[in-house]
């Protein structure tokens, strides 16, 4: 599975080009996908918490509500954390699947 262009975002690090999106998984979290952009390799998937889609069902009570929003800084720190633990994003495989918990990348 390729991550579509036209609903991703490019990020580099280093020399490597990366696509990344994010889209929702149930009530209360997200999902952040992360693939290389030169090589239809292995993806990692990152769960993270979030109320974030819930803002707008429950506006104007947001006060208990987490509303982390994934940022270009995080998706690099994802990706530096998921190549330390194992991924290679040049080459096919199964999915990673990780949770994001404060900024440790967890494997499940």
């Amino acid at each position: 599975m390729t991550i579509s262009n036209r609903r991703s975002r490019k990020i580099t690090i280093g020399q490597e080009n990366y696509r990344w999106v994010v889209s929702p998984s149930g009530k209360g979290s997200l999902v952040l996908t992360v693939q290389h952009d030169d090589f239809n390799g292995q993806l990692i998937r990152v769960s993270v918490e979030s109320d974030i889609n819930e803002y707008w069902i429950e506006c104007p009570n947001v006060k208990s509500l987490d509303m982390k929003v994934i940022k270009p800084a995080d998706v690099t720190t994802v990706i530096i954390e998921a190549m330390n633990q194992g991924w290679t994003p040049k080459d096919k495989g199964k999915p990673l699947c990780f949770c994001l918990s404060g900024s440790t990348l967890v494997p499940r």
